[in-house]
């Protein structure tokens, strides 16, 4: 990966078109800005922060970085108009919007100076962003942790498909933890690549240390997404999760699942460290992850892998 700009590193004024995921209960300001340090994009994750602890978070990154770094809005959260002003209070300039309709925010955001880019899982939402008037589109593919899109397209699928169809800036996510796959995604038309569970186990994460042990031992076929009737969600399997589909045993019982829910299970996986009755969301490229590393670590493995990775003549 040259550090000569491209689309990305144009767009957003950094080194490296590598953007870290927003994810909920790991992406605070200590992982932002050392990805941002490192010559990413740090990225901070409002959807589990209340405003306060986000007014927070973005001051002690602005401290820790002189580098650009950006904040997540999942818009199936609430507060999103308080969180909306406080992004443009403190000066951030860059959004990352998910889980919601590109139109809501992004004229708001542009008319103050913003950048925005919106998160997809189709090829038919990638073309409402470009319509919508984003400044850049993520495609995520189905291997992603998280929330993620009804529709199970792999990236790989995702990503040609998408570029064929829009002109903006197109950043390709889900299923990427190694410099080789980041070469991959942009042999298939990705200018840039967001990355989440590589660097949801790093020193740096604000998730849970049991979590971050949890994640280097998983193996293939460990996660599954579920609960499409509701926001699909790629999850470990685990006792939590063994409870969900016996409620989908039973019969598919929204109400069940909305209450099995609402015991701040996220939070109690990712965030407090209970592995067996907590939400456990992390990608199919967690079996791939062996280890807890600093981001600066990470950064550095996955610019040596791009360089190593040779384009294969046929």
């Amino acid at each position: 990966m040259q550090e000569s700009r491209n689309k990305i590193s144009e767009l957003f004024n950094i080194q490296y078109p590598i953007i870290q995921a927003g994810m909920i209960w790991h992406s605070g300001w200590r992982l932002a800005s050392a990805v941002s340090n490192c010559g990413g994009l740090g990225i901070i994750g409002a959807g589990s922060m209340y405003p306060d602890i986000l007014r927070e978070n973005i001051q002690k990154c602005k401290l820790a970085t002189d580098k650009p770094f950006g904040v997540n809005v999942p818009m199936l959260y609430p507060n999103l108009d308080e969180v909306i002003q406080i992004i443009l209070e403190e000066g951030v300039k860059i959004v990352f919007t998910s889980a919601g309709s590109p139109k809501t925010y992004t004229e708001t955001l542009q008319k103050e100076g913003l950048k925005v880019a919106h998160v997809v899982s189709s090829t038919k939402f990638a073309v409402k962003c470009e319509d919508a008037g984003v400044d850049a589109v993520v495609a995520e593919g189905f291997e992603a942790g998280g929330h993620n899109g009804r529709d199970e397209t792999t990236t790989f699928c995702l990503i040609p498909n998408v570029r064929k169809h829009i002109s903006k800036p197109l950043i390709a996510a889900g299923g990427i933890a190694l410099g080789s796959q980041v070469k991959a995604a942009m042999i298939l038309g990705a200018d840039g690549v967001q990355i989440g569970s590589r660097f949801a186990a790093t020193v740096e994460a604000s998730a849970h240390d049991n979590w971050k042990k949890k994640i280097t031992e998983l193996d293939e076929g460990d996660t599954h997404l579920t609960l499409k009737e509701l926001a699909p969600v790629r999850m470990v399997k685990n006792k939590f999760f063994n409870e969900l589909e016996e409620i989908y045993n039973v019969g598919r019982n929204s109400e069940a699942l909305v209450a099995s829910l609402g015991r701040a299970r996220a939070k109690k996986g990712m965030f407090e460290g209970d592995m067996e009755e907590g939400e456990l969301e992390i990608g199919q490229v967690s079996a791939l992850i062996d280890e807890v590393l600093p981001v600066e670590k990470v950064f550095a493995n996955l610019l040596k892998e791009f360089h190593e990775t040779k384009n294969p003549s046929l």
